[in-house]
């Protein structure tokens, strides 16, 4: 198979001063951002400068200004996400914060949970084994292929409801597929039906815009070290104030029951659960001034353009159709596009072969017995790494 370059991919470029911030290797393509993310070095050093003030002296630091310095640092990203500080709680990452929520819910027999067919392996495990436990059902109703318009996927999405359905749970960015789903509305929907909604923003944070007072749902998770950029160890955890007392602690600790209350039960049960290094945690404000210092709504865009060209370019050396239209409204910086490959053994090959001869680290996903590359493009990335991956595809596929 040939393949066409495209010179625009070689004239357009990511906002350069960030990119050349982040420490990603540059002797590779690293173009899976969406999988554990990377971090600027002004993040990374944040950090460690937190790391040593832990090292100077753990007792005051653990045990007489880290409530303060958490308090802070969640109200830094709850203004970032739309919200307020005492809405959210850290969290290592969204699996931590999909448990917490499962595990607290009252499901009863015959309760059921519906889902999407795009949900993060991790996350349909967790709702799976919870409600084998209960005695609930836990079902993932299709979302066909393509999708080019947010009415119809949230009426096939109802297809799937029932006089049963207590929880709806909902990426806001698909994992194996990377499409931004119309969470607003499956949400005002839910609300309106007395449904609880859990939504998945693993990918959201820094990605895309968010604003949780608007958004409407009860739960929601997202990660920070991924397109947030912070360090790996860093998520949160939002409930509406009206949900929180049904959230129970994970990990039982002084929280529970606690001498000295803090400003809500909330906060309580999640903020201390043990000795524990939240260097992590008091970087997000770091990653979020970064971003904002480097006009991260034009590096977003740059990032899509290039992204935009590597898709064009695989369909048109696969001829395969795309899975949605180009525009921001269904994907931003991660893309995935359709590739002809027959099975899981050959997806892998690939996978490896893409790494081990062309430096290229990309994910071959597989969803629902479909294979496609997942494409991230994050501000370190330029149209060489594009070229790179193309080469890889055209010599082997």
């Amino acid at each position: 198979m040939a393949v066409v370059r495209n010179s625009r991919a070689r004239a357009t470029t990511p906002v350069a001063e960030a990119g050349r911030n982040f420490l990603v290797r540059r002797d590779i393509a690293f173009l899976n951002h969406g999988s554990y993310g990377a971090r600027p070095r002004p993040v990374f050093a944040a950090y460690q400068r937190w790391q040593c003030e832990l090292e100077a002296e753990p007792v005051a630091f653990l045990g007489r200004r880290l409530s303060g310095l958490l308090g802070d640092a969640r109200a830094r990203l709850a203004a970032s996400v739309g919200t307020q500080g005492d809405n959210l709680v850290f969290v290592p990452n969204t699996t931590h914060g999909i448990n917490i929520i499962a595990r607290s819910l009252p499901l009863q027999p015959g309760d059921e949970v519906l889902a999407t067919t795009h949900e993060y392996g991790a996350v349909e495990r967790t709702w799976r084994f919870i409600c084998e436990q209960r005695g609930a059902r836990y079902r993932a109703q299709p979302i066909t292929l393509p999708v080019t318009d947010a009415a119809a996927l949230v009426a096939q999405l109802w297809e799937g409801v029932t006089e049963r359905t207590r929880v709806l749970v909902v990426s806001h960015i698909s994992s194996p597929t990377a499409l931004i789903l119309p969470v607003a509305e499956i949400c005002r929907r839910a609300a309106a039906q007395g449904i609880l909604t859990v939504i998945d923003g693993a990918h959201a944070p820094g990605h895309i815009e968010l604003d949780l007072a608007r958004l409407g749902a009860d739960f929601y998770v997202g990660n920070c070290h991924k397109w947030l950029c912070s360090p790996v160890g860093a998520g949160f955890l939002f409930a509406r104030p009206e949900r929180q007392q049904m959230l129970e602690p994970l990990i039982v600790s002084w929280g529970w029951q606690a001498r000295t209350p803090g400003p809500s039960r909330f906060q309580d049960y999640f903020e201390w659960i043990g000795t524990d290094d939240p260097a992590a945690y008091l970087s997000v404000p770091t990653a979020i001034e970064f971003q904002a210092q480097h006009e991260w709504p034009a590096v977003r865009a740059a990032c899509h353009s290039l992204a935009s060209q590597a898709r064009e370019r695989i369909g048109a050396l696969t001829g395969l159709p795309h899975i949605c239209p180009d525009t921001a409204e269904w994907w931003g910086q991660m893309c995935a596009v359709p590739l002809p490959i027959a099975d899981t053994a050959e997806a892998e090959s690939l996978q490896r072969r893409l790494w081990e001869e062309e430096g290229v680290e990309v994910p071959i996903v597989a969803w629902q017995y479909r294979y496609f590359v997942r494409v991230s493009i994050q501000a370190y990335n330029s149209p060489r790494d594009v070229d790179r991956l193309l080469d890889g595809l055209v010599r082997l596929l």
